[in-house]
């Protein structure tokens, strides 16, 4: 199954509940959908990186572990978004679900 486009939506949900570095992210969104949905580094730092530029998020250096981390959270322009898309979501699940049944 394609998931191209939820990503952003992803990463917006997951730093929605806590600020994280990018290998974090990554578990929780992998955890959250039960190994489903696993994306890698070089899919998740651009997305991160495209969100940053849009003032979706904000990044610092912190260190854990005695290592630099670059740390990721979200904006309250950021939070617009997310509620922007979940609406959609909910809306676009909705209409699959009309379409397809209950699976």
């Amino acid at each position: 199954m394609n998931f191209k486009g939820t990503l952003p939506t992803l990463i917006l949900e997951t730093l929605a509940h806590e600020t994280s570095h990018g290998y974090r992210i990554a578990q929780q969104i992998k955890e959250r959908s039960e190994g489903i949905l696993d994306f890698k580094e070089g899919t998740l730092y651009p997305a991160l990186h495209k969100l940053e530029n849009e003032g979706m998020v904000e990044s610092y250096e912190g260190m854990e572990k005695g290592r630099p981390r670059r740390y990721y959270r979200i904006t309250k322009s950021g939070r617009g978004a997310l509620t922007r898309d979940r609406a959609e979501w909910r809306e676009l699940s909705r209409a699959m679900t009309t379409i397809l049944g209950e699976a």
